[in-house]
């Protein structure tokens, strides 16, 4: 259960260099390439033809040219020619909106006609010199409701990160949820502990001593349909925490945006912002090898847990104050999701 009518990151630039690319994104399959003048495109992977998947052919000259017979796909999903044949008449096929914007490549697996790009989250980290970013992808398979979860409630990170940023600490620091529209925000602040490896890292990073205590906060904000960033940092202690003097902490954004391949499988892109020493690349490099470990650590505790529910679906999982972010963030999904049912049953009963 997923809402389409909503903007999902599908891929990275780098990943249409040169060849379209096949995803599914929200049980669509869709083929992403750079057409003409270099616009990113987002066609049915589907040709007209013989019903090759279209990403497995190439592009020239703008157009995507089916690697099976050489038929020449246009942007629109109308068919433009193909050696020695008549094909102008060929059905068109389906193509999603899409953006790029922000360094990441978006699609609407929805209705085009309702995409509108002013819904693309504002990252103000993506466009700013001040910030430096480095992540990743992961191609998890889980339930997309099942990250979420994982992330608006980091308690896990004292049992499943606990060599990098789990420590006890954590546990014994409730953290308080809210709702706000249709973002849910949950926070934790922790003060005068010993940072764990990662954020001593970090400190060290910025120039800091890592071995006094220091104020620690983690503030998850989930919107939908699938993102999660979650502002987390180390502060000197004493020093305001949170809101301390840039020259006293370390503090970051990590980046998820979630995107769903089918009900039990996801993209999972990954990454940090951070608006401290941003010129150090050998620092970015550091970060994101140290992120990718932790995130390769909820890796293996997602699927397991996926196979766990697919295997006992009548059972009834318990809900503890912990878990109150996701719950509230499956609360908005589904709204959405019963809304566009209702919408899609209402044009079906008008047609």
């Amino acid at each position: 259960m997923f809402p389409k009518n909503a903007w999902y990151v599908a891929c990275t630039p780098d990943e249409i260099d040169g060849k379209p690319l096949g995803r599914q994104i929200c049980g669509e399959k869709m083929v992403i390439y750079r057409g003409v003048e270099g616009r990113v495109t987002a066609l049915e992977d589907f040709c007209p033809h013989r019903g090759a998947p279209l990403s497995l052919g190439f592009v020239e000259n703008g157009r995507l040219i089916c690697g099976y017979h050489g038929l020449a796909m246009g942007c629109d999903g109308h068919t433009e020619s193909m050696p020695g044949q008549r094909v102008r008449g060929f059905p068109k096929i389906r193509n999603f909106a899409v953006e790029e914007r922000h360094g990441f490549i978006w699609v609407w697996p929805g209705e085009a006609s309702e995409a509108n790009p002013t819904l693309i989250p504002l990252l103000e980290w993506a466009e700013s010199p001040d910030w430096a970013y480095g992540g990743g992808l992961y191609h998890i398979q889980c339930d997309y409701r099942l990250m979420i979860d994982n992330l608006m409630d980091l308690t896990h990170e004292t049992y499943v990160h606990a060599s990098s940023i789990g420590q006890k600490e954590i546990d014994e620091v409730p953290p308080t949820t809210r709702v706000e529209g249709q973002e849910v925000i949950t926070e934790r602040h922790m003060e005068n502990i010993m940072a764990p490896p990662f954020w001593r890292m970090a400190l060290r990073g910025n120039g800091l001593a890592d071995d006094v205590p220091v104020d620690r906060w983690q503030i998850c904000r989930f919107t939908p349909p699938s993102h999660v960033l979650i502002e987390v940092g180390v502060a000197h202690a004493g020093r305001g925490g949170y809101n301390a003097p840039a020259q006293y902490k370390a503090a970051s954004i990590v980046v998820d945006f979630i995107t769903p391949e089918t009900e039990t499988s996801i993209w999972y892109f990954w990454g940090m912002a951070r608006n401290f020493q941003p010129q150090d690349a050998v620092l970015t490099d550091s970060i994101r090898e140290g992120q990718g470990k932790i995130f390769s650590e909820d890796l293996d505790m997602l699927e397991r847990q996926q196979q766990n529910l697919l295997r006992n679906p009548q059972r009834q999982l318990l809900k503890l104050n912990i878990d109150a972010g996701g719950v509230q963030s499956r609360r908005i999904l589904t709204r959405l999701c019963e809304a566009e049912q209702q919408a899609t049953s209402s044009l079906i009963a008008s047609a």
